[in-house]
């Protein structure tokens, strides 16, 4: 009898692949997630190769009754996690620690709400926060030691009611970042446009994301050119590792975190040298603009320095994303204070003005009913609701496109009282990436 149940349990374990406790009920993932699909009635798509992948404990990790509980036992053990896409179809991705979901975000949300009832408690964290920012950046030394920023200046090129002037600014260690000034041209017998009583400019400092062509980009072009001939100056520069910086560092040295440090270095040291090199502007209206990685680092020089008078990031501003690119969380920023996120950080701007464009086709698809009433809360501490404000496009996705340029011309025209009778995209010049390249001006065309 012995011998016939031993002959059937071997008959048994052959049949189910070998299964046993001996072997952990080992199966290859590929398997287990094919069974997976054809239970549940759903496709899955991969962002790795899984051949020879194998799964301890493989049948047992299935809940009959929910695909997201099944897809989440069967791959935690493998630093996988299981994304939702559309009806049906979910994603394999590895384990990305700057993105999670929006229920992490509700979760963090609720966490962070519940630390401070009052003004005084939110003022408590607010200091730790920008103190502990600044100490896991790293970016204190390099502040510290730098020289004064000096730089090269390209010719002045004057297009209609605005000019534009490319720079190389020398920052340190012998490295340099380079971009361009954009600028009222000035009017003859007239007011400026944009200017005070002393004819000085807002000037707003526009760090860039990740946007096809980086700062030659068109769509961002236009943005520049709109807020000059309004009566803003503008700066935009390279990311760390693109454009002419590329040139200098490599263009891999900008998926480090060498990146995250300088990028913001590289902001502020753009800043110091035009209030020290320039008499036209207002350093009371000084404003921070960016879309995507760009709109990251809005948050992040915000949280910096105090000078910036307002704020308006773009596409970006999340409590469930933290960028994603190592020159946007490549440093643990997100660790200060006990654990943060890019919402609380730009919440520390408060109870100056900030407009926050969003839409629904990215991380920010949450910002109307999640972000948004936090940051208000936040700034109801202040009595200064009506200095936050958020513009959401449902039915757009991530990019920098004309509703969201228009939500940034009529925050500025807002905030910093620019002449919207200026405003017209058509009359804006799109320049060649090479006429936006820094040349001395003794070899400019």
């Amino acid at each position: 009898m012995r011998k016939i149940i031993a002959t059937l349990l071997l008959s048994v374990a052959a049949s189910a692949t070998a299964q046993n406790f001996e072997n952990q009920f080992t199966r290859s993932l590929s398997d287990v997630m094919g069974d997976v699909q054809r239970r549940f009635g759903i496709r899955l798509k991969y962002d790795m190769d899984t051949t020879g992948i194998k799964v301890p404990y493989a049948d047992f990790r299935i809940r009959p009754y929910s695909v997201e509980e099944t897809l989440t036992n069967i791959l935690a053990p493998l630093d996988f996690k299981p994304v939702y896409q559309q009806k049906n179809v979910w994603k394999v991705k590895r384990y990305e620690y700057p993105r999670r979901q929006p229920a992490d975000g509700e979760k963090l949300i609720a966490y962070l709400s519940g630390l401070y009832a009052d003004k005084a408690q939110w003022e408590a964290r607010r200091d730790t926060l920008r103190q502990e920012v600044k100490e896991r950046l790293g970016i204190s030394p390099l502040l510290e030691f730098r020289e004064a920023p000096k730089a090269d200046y390209g010719a002045l090129r004057k297009h209609d009611g605005y000019t534009v002037q490319n720079f190389r600014c020398h920052t340190i260690g012998g490295h340099t970042v380079c971009g361009s000034i954009y600028a009222p041209l000035p009017l003859t017998g007239k007011k400026a446009k944009g200017a005070d009583s002393k004819g000085r400019h807002p000037l707003i400092v526009c760090p860039n994301g990740h946007f096809n062509q980086g700062r030659y980009n068109a769509d961002l072009q236009k943005r520049y050119g709109t807020l000059a001939r309004m009566g803003a100056i503008c700066v935009s520069y390279d990311l760390w590792g693109w454009g002419e910086s590329a040139e200098e560092v490599g263009n891999e040295s900008h998926h480090t975190s060498e990146a995250h440090v300088m990028q913001a270095f590289n902001g502020l040291t753009i800043l110091d040298l035009l209030l020290a090199s320039r008499v036209d502007i207002d350093t009371m209206r000084i404003g921070v603009n960016g879309g995507s990685g760009g709109g990251t680092q809005t948050m992040l020089l915000s949280v910096l320095d105090d000078r910036f008078a307002a704020s308006c990031p773009v596409v970006s501003m999340s409590s469930w994303f933290d960028g994603g690119c190592p020159c946007e969380s490549g440093m643990p920023i997100q660790l200060a204070g006990g654990g943060t996120c890019n919402a609380e950080l730009a919440a520390l701007f408060a109870p100056k003005p900030m407009m926050v464009v969003s839409d629904g086709g990215d991380w920010t698809s949450t910002t109307p009913a999640l972000e948004y009433p936090y940051l208000q809360r936040i700034y109801g501490f202040y009595g200064a609701k009506d200095q936050v404000g958020n513009v959401h496009l449902p039915d757009e996705r991530h990019d920098f496109g004309p509703n969201k340029r228009q939500a940034v011309y009529d925050f500025f025209i807002s905030v910093f009282g620019l002449d919207a009778t200026m405003l017209d995209e058509d009359k804006v010049t799109i320049e060649d990436e090479n006429i936006l390249r820094f040349q001395p001006k003794s070899i400019q065309p």
